[in-house]
């Protein structure tokens, strides 16, 4: 039975985050990603395969190495899911703002 994990499920851990952002500018192998852990590297594997099965990152097999890409196609979800609270705090920030200029003394 193959569970497919979602996305939000991935970037709730920090470690899976940092990973993402690694992976954000280049490909790297599993071995130069766990190079920057002090975790075990079968961990930073479970973390690869989490990522790779919510499609967060994609493989690529060159030669006998494997390269994990970032997909930011898949973290499309993750912005559509928040645009509405980051609009919802643009607006009470500009209403603050706005209140605020106008309890301002005049100089």
């Amino acid at each position: 039975m193959n569970l497919r994990r979602d996305v939000f499920q991935a970037i709730a851990d920090p470690t899976r985050r940092t990973i993402l952002l690694l992976l954000a500018s280049q490909a790297m192998t599993a071995g130069a990603i766990a190079a920057n852990f002090d975790s075990a590297r079968p961990t930073i594997s479970k973390h690869l395969q989490i990522l790779t099965e919510c499609e967060l990152l994609q493989q690529e097999q060159t030669g006998r190495e494997i390269y994990y890409h970032f997909n930011p196609e898949k973290m499309k979800a993750v912005a559509d899911f928040i645009e509405p609270f980051r609009q919802m705090w643009d607006e009470r920030f500009n209403k603050l703002e706005a209140v605020m200029k106008k309890q301002s003394p005049k100089k």
